[in-house]
C-alpha cells in the first residue's frame, strides 16, 4: 500500500450525524451527536467504556437506527434507503460481528462472503477470481494458513486479521473498526497495529473509523479524532429539587441524572488529532490529571 498523496474533496462527505440520539429503555445511551467524515480521511473515535462508542458505531454500519436525528451513510439516509445495498459497500470488523459467524465456518469463506455482507455461507456461490482475491488477502495479513480450518478454533489475533480481511473485500468506500485489539497479547496486538498502520497511510479514497479506549492503539497514518464523553448534567436534572433560577441551577453534577445512571454520551472534540489529545482534555474525560506523550509516532497516556 502506497502513502497518501491524494487531496480530499470536502464535498464527498462519506458520514454525517446530525443531532443523534440513541434510547434503550427509555434511558439516553448518546444525546447532541454530531460529525461529519469526509472520502480519504481516517478518523478515531475514541472515549471511555461505557460512553456509547459501540452505539454508535451499530449506527455507522447500518445495524441500528437512532431515536431521533438524522444518520447520512455514502449519501443516503439511515431509514430511508435499502441497508443491505449501503453494507455491501461498508466493511466492518468488529468483535459482535465476529460471533456471528456459525462456528465451522471456513475463515475463507468468512473472508469471500463479505462481498455480500452476510455471515455464514449457504446457498450463495463466488467466482474462482473472487475466491483468489479472499486467499490473497488472507496472505497479505499474513493468515494464508488458515485456509481449511475453523472459526472457533482461531485465536484472538487470527480472528481479528480474519475480520480485517473480509472487511476489505469488497474494496468498501466506508471501513469501521471497532476495537480490533481487544483481548490480544502485546504480539498480537503489535501485529494487527501494523496492519492497520498499512491501512492508514494507504493512498485510498477510503474513508476509515477506527474505534478505541487506549491511545496505544491508535495506528499511524490517522489524523483526526472524535472524542466521547459524558454530557454534562446540571444539578436541577440531576436532583430534581433545585429552585427554579436558584443559585446552583447552572452547576454540573458528576454526570449522574435523576435516577442514578451515567449521563449520556456525546461528542465533545473533534478535529486534528494533536488538538485533541491534550493533557488538560483527557484528565477532565477520565477525572484524574493525566499526561500525554508521543513517541515513535505511537501516543500513550499516564496518571500523574
Amino acid at each position: 500500500m502506497q502513502e497518501r498523496t491524494q487531496p480530499v474533496n470536502e464535498n464527498e462527505v462519506v458520514l454525517k450525524l446530525e443531532d443523534v440520539e440513541f434510547r434503550r429503555n427509555r434511558r439516553v445511551i448518546i444525546t447532541d451527536v454530531n460529525l461529519t467524515v469526509r472520502a480519504g480521511e481516517r478518523w478515531v473515535l475514541f472515549g471511555p467504556n461505557g460512553i456509547g462508542k459501540s452505539t454508535a458505531v451499530g449506527m455507522l454500519a447500518t445495524r441500528t437506527y437512532p431515536s431521533e436525528g438524522r444518520v447520512f451513510i455514502l449519501g443516503h439516509q439511515l431509514g430511508k434507503y435499502d441497508v443491505f445495498k449501503l453494507r455491501t459497500r461498508i466493511g466492518l470488523a468488529s468483535a459482535d460481528l465476529g460471533r456471528q459467524f456459525p462456528p465451522f465456518e471456513d475463515p475463507l469463506d468468512a473472508v469471500v462472503t463479505g462481498l455480500t455482507a452476510v455471515t455464514g455461507r449457504w446457498q450463495d456461490t463466488y467466482t474462482e477470481a473472487e475466491y483468489a482475491r479472499a486467499r490473497q488477502l488472507l496472505r497479505d495479513f499474513r493468515v494464508g494458513y488458515l485456509e481449511g480450518k475453523q472459526m472457533w478454533r482461531l485465536s484472538e489475533g487470527e480472528r481479528t486479521r480474519v475480520l480485517i480481511a473480509r472487511a476489505l473485500m469488497g474494496d468498501p468506500e466506508l471501513l469501521i473498526m471497532d476495537e480490533p485489539t481487544t483481548g490480544l497479547d502485546l504480539g498480537g496486538r503489535e501485529q494487527v497495529m501494523r496492519t492497520l498502520s498499512r491501512i492508514g497511510r494507504e493512498d485510498s479514497r477510503r474513508a476509515v473509523v477506527l474505534v478505541t479506549h487506549r491511545l496505544e492503539e491508535i495506528p499511524a497514518g490517522f489524523d483526526r479524532i472524535a472524542i466521547m464523553g459524558r454530557k454534562p448534567v446540571s444539578v436541577e436534572d440531576a436532583t430534581g429539587d433545585a429552585s427554579e433560577g436558584g443559585a446552583g441551577s447552572h452547576e454540573h453534577a458528576d454526570g449522574i441524572d435523576a435516577a442514578g445512571n451515567p449521563s449520556a454520551g456525546t461528542i465533545v472534540y473533534s478535529g486534528p488529532l494533536e488538538g485533541g489529545l491534550t493533557d488538560e482534555r483527557l484528565s477532565d474525560l477520565f477525572g484524574m490529571s493525566i499526561e500525554v506523550e508521543r513517541s515513535h509516532g505511537r501516543w500513550s497516556a499516564y496518571a500523574v
